[in-house]
């Protein structure tokens, strides 16, 4: 796992055009690159396999983004990319973690579930899709043990 640079967005981008019904573009991931956010890929085999975006703020951060390309999904990397972000979260004193995440996308459900996120809300009609507009699920984890704790205490 490494930072990502300007010249991996042209395979991150063509990962998220593949993983992502509503991918973002080659401009919001230079300006989370431009903003200072953590941008970080995996590889395998010099390929970019996988990739997330992290935004700090303060004590907290926000995972905006992250992708594993089709041909590896379901071997884990998704489960190490964002491990690696919570580890690095925990780094620099982080609290906790937020993310919003699809109603109909239960595998990542599942995914942020086994690490530790809980469900802490609800936005209505946050994403497009293809009827128009989807729920998300606003999800948190919390950092340190004593948070934890307290949140699901």
């Amino acid at each position: 796992m490494r930072d990502m640079t300007l010249a991996d967005i042209d395979a991150v981008c063509a990962i998220e055009q593949l993983v992502q019904p509503y991918p973002w573009s080659r401009g919001n991931f230079t300006d989370a690159l431009g903003s200072g956010y953590r941008c970080v890929v995996d590889e395998v085999v010099g390929q970019i396999v996988s990739y997330a975006v992290l935004m700090p703020v303060l004590d907290e951060a926000e995972l905006l983004n992250i992708g594993v390309a089709a041909a590896q999904q379901r071997k884990g990397l998704g489960k190490a990319m964002l491990d690696a972000q919570m580890q690095w979260a925990r780094t620099q004193n982080m609290q906790r973690i937020f993310l919003e995440v699809r109603v109909s996308n239960l595998p990542a459900i599942a995914l942020y579930r086994a690490v530790g996120f809980i469900e802490i809300g609800m936005r209505r009609g946050y994403y497009q899709n293809a009827a128009g507009r989807e729920d998300a699920m606003a999800m948190a984890c919390e950092l340190n043990k004593e948070a934890q704790v307290k949140l699901h205490g």
